[in-house]
């Protein structure tokens, strides 16, 4: 006789998305605010504080994940 064991059912695992119809700009904050479920506006703050903490080195990240994602 054989054992069948269930497996638990698995959450399908979250895909990062551009969000171009809430973005300003290309719809980077907008899907990351939307992947991690926050608000939109403090990841914009998160971003503009950090370019001008680290000398504009958040703007080519920011082009980075613009580029790559979709």
């Amino acid at each position: 006789m054989s054992k069948i064991t269930e497996r638990p059912a698995v959450a399908p695992a979250k895909s990062f998305r551009l969000d171009r119809a809430d973005g300003k700009l290309l719809g980077v904050c907008g899907g990351i605010a939307n992947y991690f479920g926050i608000d939109p506006m403090i990841v914009r703050i998160g971003f503009v504080a950090g370019t001008l903490i680290g000398f504009g080195s958040l703007i080519l990240v920011y082009l980075g994940i613009a580029l790559v994602a979709d």
